[in-house]
């Protein structure tokens, strides 16, 4: 469960009544794999500006306009909260993160519905070229007219990030399994999905490999390297 805050309680009713104009937008940020391609949690990357990545993933969605943003962990997930800056962020460790992407999202949806959010946007802790516009323009669609999904397109393909609004939430959480995220309810809802053009803002390159990594210049240092070696404590549960 989320902490309070001045927009907690009576979650539904509050983000019913307020509308797409008036209701918070939040934001998620999935940071819960292994990275077994990679050799480490992708969250622990360190990118050219010497922040995590999962540290850039919370400033994409807080530069974005997200009222809050809530990051989901798993995989090493102590040494993420003991290594990263978390700060504007409400982590929250999922303990099923090795059954796939899709039970963080439902982890993040679950924790969401306890606050007055009208909707989220969701990312990916290893899609670090989304830019902040991206998001901001996810946001703007959706409180021009409420629509259930808003996705962001590259060159006319669906990627990430995602805004979905909260009355797709369960349906969305009903449907994300395995590796598996919005992608069938997006598929579901069909005609009702916005898609909006963000090629100008970035990309939704993913970063999957150290081969990866080093065509954008990145290399993995000695310190990496030994995290890479270190044993994965087990995470806890919400």
């Amino acid at each position: 469960m989320i902490g309070g805050g001045p927009d907690a309680g009576p979650p539904a009713a509050r983000a019913a009544s307020g509308g797409p104009g008036g209701a918070p937008v939040a934001g998620v940020l999935l940071a819960a794999g292994a990275g077994t391609r990679l050799g480490l949690p992708k969250a622990l990357v360190r990118w050219h500006d010497g922040r995590l990545l999962v540290e850039r993933g919370i400033a994409l969605l807080r530069d974005g306009g997200c009222d809050r943003v809530l990051v989901v962990l798993g995989a090493r997930a102590e040494e993420v909260l003991a290594t990263a800056d978390l700060a504007g962020a409400v982590p929250i460790v999922n303990g099923g993160w090795d059954e796939g992407m899709g039970s963080s999202l439902r982890t993040a949806l679950a924790a969401l519905a306890t606050t007055s959010a009208g909707a989220a946007v969701v990312a990916l802790a290893d899609q670090p070229l989304v830019g902040a516009e991206a998001v901001r323009r996810l946001v703007a669609r959706w409180r021009a007219s409420a629509p259930p999904a808003v996705v962001a397109t590259y060159g006319g393909a669906p990627r990430n990030p995602v805004l979905l609004d909260r009355r797709a939430w369960e349906r969305v959480a009903a449907t994300a399994r395995g590796d598996v995220g919005a992608r069938p309810y997006l598929r579901e809802a069909g005609g009702q999905v916005v898609a909006v053009p963000c090629d100008d803002t970035g990309s939704a390159a993913d970063v999957d490999t150290a081969e990866d990594l080093l065509a954008l210049g990145v290399h993995l240092g000695s310190a990496t390297a030994r995290a890479r070696r270190a044993a994965p404590p087990r995470p806890s549960r919400i």
